[in-house]
């Protein structure tokens, strides 16, 4: 029983810090262009070929 003395705080700040780091993540646009990456890999951009 005295562990949850120890536990239930180690787990509050660790869920705290995940939420920070998630709002943190909102804030600077992370999550803004999810389609992107996806659809980028699928054309080419080189004007010239590969030789």
């Amino acid at each position: 029983m005295l562990d949850f003395l120890y536990l239930v705080p180690i787990a509050l700040v660790l869920g705290a810090l995940a939420l920070g780091a998630f709002m943190w993540a909102l804030g600077s646009g992370q999550y803004e262009d999810l389609d992107g990456a996806a659809e980028r890999i699928l054309f080419d951009d080189d004007d010239h070929p590969l030789k």
